[in-house]
């Protein structure tokens, strides 16, 4: 493990630390100028701030905690009250804006922050002193994370390009005698079929959620189409190109193989990953911040594969494609904020704060900041693959794809086909029908 934590240590040896967050200034936005004075808190006084994050489990609650205790030590005037964000779409967020009730600062996505800039829910960062820190704080490639297609700064993130994997229990793959790494769809049909006659779940989904079924569509497209949804978003293009075309075939071949459990779209997180730790599904799909879970519930049992493709050629060819892509999201500020510079001091702090706390703490490399603090703690094996052997290969990220009319469409129609009788023709056709209305 030493010798691991060398690798990864001089990964991030090139990186330099350069947050000095302590010496953010006061925003300096122009659009709040007017409301510079009204936003600052009287000196010496306390500042309260709501702030609504990921606070449900180990790996944010960690990271969470570790940036408020840290803010205590340089901002002893603030005073968090957190608000536990819900695993729901971000649907509790767009309530609060719907009811003009918003937290101080939030964290969110991509989506949540292009509906919130329109509605002017979010503050927007780009003039403000800790932006230009955060700047240039920034990892190399992870640009994208903070700096919108549009240009803008809406948030704070702590991670860099995450991206999804499948994890797979190698007891119950060896129970069972199926051969890794599956290379091809039909060997995970293959699979989901010895999986399923012998009692398994053969994919846990929490496809009650409809960006998973998206990311897990978007893993197939990758395999022949680099830039995955990204190449959705341009005009003129009005049909699905046969990237997107076949991947929607094979996951219907898959759905009919019985891959997906009949009440997938049912489930919610905790219920498919409960499945997977508490072996009774073979197999797992989520981010790769998932491995932190996997390795304390399941040991040595787990591990992630690529995803599959067509033939073993294309698999050879594309496997270090990555499926994830660098869209905006962390933490952002609430125009509403009765402490709006205070707020976006705050935000900036926490998100760099929970950075550190997932290199150091988690040994995670896929953060936004940079840190040239050492790892302090094991680091589980999985992530260290991801380290030594997917990141240093990595050939291409997905494309964002910006158009939420697109993504919803997405969305909806990815996960209708984890639904019997839903086809492949007929995503091909709701999805023409929307790339033909946006793409005009």
């Amino acid at each position: 493990m030493n010798n691991q934590r060398k690798g990864l240590s001089a990964l991030m040896i090139t990186l330099s630390m350069t947050l000095v967050l302590s010496a953010c200034g006061g925003g300096n936005n122009a659009a709040s100028d007017n409301n510079t004075a009204a936003n600052t808190p009287a000196e010496g006084s306390a500042v309260k701030l709501k702030v609504y994050a990921q606070h449900f489990d180990d790996d944010t609650k960690g990271p969470f905690d570790y940036a408020v205790a840290e803010l205590k030590k340089e901002m002893p005037e603030v005073e968090i009250e957190l608000d536990p964000a819900v695993q729901d779409g971000n649907q509790k967020l767009k309530t609060y804006a719907a009811t003009g009730n918003m937290p101080d600062i939030y964290f969110t996505d991509w989506a949540t922050l292009q509906t919130f800039a329109k509605s002017k829910n979010v503050e927007v960062l780009d003039d403000y002193e800790a932006t230009t820190e955060y700047k240039n704080s920034l990892n190399p490639g992870v640009e994208s994370r903070l700096i919108a297609p549009d240009g803008h700064v809406y948030a704070y993130p702590d991670t860099g390009i995450e991206f999804q994997v499948i994890y797979y229990n190698k007891t119950i793959f060896n129970e069972l005698g199926i051969a890794t790494p599956i290379k091809t769809y039909d060997e995970l049909a293959a699979a989901a079929g010895k999986l399923k006659e012998a009692g398994y779940v053969p994919m846990s989904i929490f496809a009650k959620e409809k960006w998973i079924t998206s990311a897990f569509y978007n893993g197939l497209v990758t395999r022949e189409e680099a830039a995955g949804f990204g190449a959705l978003d341009q005009q003129g293009l009005t049909e699905l190109p046969q990237a997107f075309v076949s991947a929607a075939e094979e996951m219907e071949k898959l759905q009919q193989a019985g891959l997906f459990d009949a009440n997938a779209t049912n489930t919610n997180y905790d219920q498919a990953s409960s499945q997977f730790y508490q072996g009774r599904a073979g197999m797992f799909v989520n981010g790769q911040w998932e491995i932190y879970s996997s390795a304390e519930k399941l040991g040595d049992q787990v591990d992630w594969m690529y995803w599959p493709a067509k033939d073993e050629a294309t698999y050879e060819a594309s496997k270090y494609n990555i499926a994830g892509a660098g869209s905006p999201q962390g933490y952002a500020v609430s125009p509403a904020s009765e402490n709006k510079d205070t707020a976006v001091k705050v935000a900036a702090f926490l998100a760099a704060k929970s950075a550190e706390y997932k290199y150091t703490q988690l040994g995670s490399p896929i953060v936004s900041p940079k840190t040239d603090k050492p790892i302090a703690s094991d680091v589980p094996v999985m992530m260290q693959r991801i380290a030594d052997e997917l990141l240093p290969n990595a050939k291409e990220y997905a494309k964002l794809l910006s158009n939420t009319q697109i993504q919803n469409a997405i969305n909806d129609n990815t996960q209708n086909m984890l639904v019997d009788g839903f086809t492949a023709e007929d995503f091909v056709i709701n999805l023409n029908r929307t790339l033909g209305k946006e793409n005009q």
